[in-house]
């Protein structure tokens, strides 16, 4: 493993695609949306694409050191330690797995991998070389929704027992589109469907059961999908996602004595409102540094400067209970994801 400075991070950014370039915008302060903020702790120190033009055309934009022209040159860097692995969903196994052998700490975009036994075995390759590991839900670090997690657990709207999540973009379909590209993970359970599944086993824990319905778009990728997560207490989670229409975003969170609705976008809000039985409504705004995307790397920071391997908001047996959730859902579809162990 790297030597670590005592004061940051040096991070390696594989894949400089759209999320990559928002995810950096944010780290130096300057988020995608115009807004400026605090920079994240650590720096980004190099970046890895398999086309050396676009690794030096994101290192120029955001004045990263080093750019590579392979994913395993960035890998074989000593002075790298940590990746941020941007990639699409079937080449975090092999990137993963490539990364934790050279004792790298990770945070993987979402979705974690594109396989039930893909996430199983970058976790347990992560476990066995001591190296932190989290999959990148930056939703579970928006200051909205520590604050709601905590009214929750202070019994603001007592229990909780329905949740109800919807996120959809409508796209123009094109089979060239990592959207609608099978060999790319495309679909909308492992794209925006992550977020809704990710945030009810959060706040409701695993399923009992799961139902779905959905149609495959043309390519045979799921287009849309509708799930329900049954628990045996009675609890439920109604979700929904969708690349065909747009879909508002919002997430309502209904307990015994109250409700809290997160306003749309719910997995990167800025505003809830929390109603009492009498209907009362108290209208709460709480911002985010930048974009929101640096909170989550704070919280790798901060677990790596105390020990951890995982962290204890977004812990590995969270990610794989949503993927295992993920999917079986496309399977009822009859979409099934495979690796790319090709591209490392």
């Amino acid at each position: 493993m790297a030597e670590l400075s005592n004061t940051e991070l040096r991070w390696g950014v594989v894949g400089p695609g759209r999320i990559a370039h928002n995810v950096v915008a944010d780290f130096h302060g300057r988020g995608n949306d115009g807004s400026s903020g605090q920079m994240a702790s650590g720096r980004i120190a190099a970046v890895a694409s398999r086309s050396i033009d676009r690794a030096r055309s994101f290192a120029d934009e955001f004045a990263v050191p080093t750019a590579y022209g392979s994913y395993r040159d960035l890998i074989a860097d000593d002075q790298i330690d940590a990746v941020y692995l941007a990639t699409p969903h079937p080449q975090h196994l092999a990137v993963g797995l490539a990364a934790a052998d050279a004792g790298k700490h990770l945070l993987v975009e979402k979705t974690f991998t594109a396989t039930v036994p893909g996430a199983e075995e970058l976790v347990a390759a992560a476990r066995s070389a001591g190296v932190f590991c989290m999959e990148a839900m930056w939703t579970r670090f928006q200051p909205v929704w520590v604050e709601v997690r905590r009214l929750i657990a202070d019994g603001a709207i007592g229990e909780l027992r329905q949740v109800r999540a919807d996120l959809g973009v409508a796209r123009d379909y094109d089979p060239t589109d990592r959207l609608f590209d099978p060999a790319q993970g495309g679909g909308a359970l492992l794209d925006v469907g992550v977020y809704v599944v990710s945030l009810a086993q959060w706040l409701l824990g695993n399923p009992t059961s799961v139902s779905v319905t959905g149609k495959q778009a043309r390519s045979g990728v799921d287009g849309e999908a509708a799930l329900l997560l049954s628990y045996d207490d009675g609890r439920a989670a109604l979700l929904q996602c969708s690349i065909h229409y747009p879909l508002p975003g919002g997430a309502l969170l209904v307990g015994t004595e109250g409700s809290i609705e997160v306003l749309p976008r719910f997995h990167h809000p800025r505003t809830f409102l929390l109603r009492n039985r009498a209907g009362d409504v108290r209208e709460v705004t709480l911002e985010p540094r930048g974009a929101g995307y640096a909170h989550e790397f704070d919280e790798v920071h901060r677990c790596v400067a105390g020990g951890l391997t995982e962290s204890p908001v977004m812990p590995l047996a969270d990610t794989l209970a949503v993927q295992r959730i993920l999917n079986d859902a496309c399977a009822r579809l009859g979409v099934v994801h495979a690796e790319d162990r090709s591209a490392y």
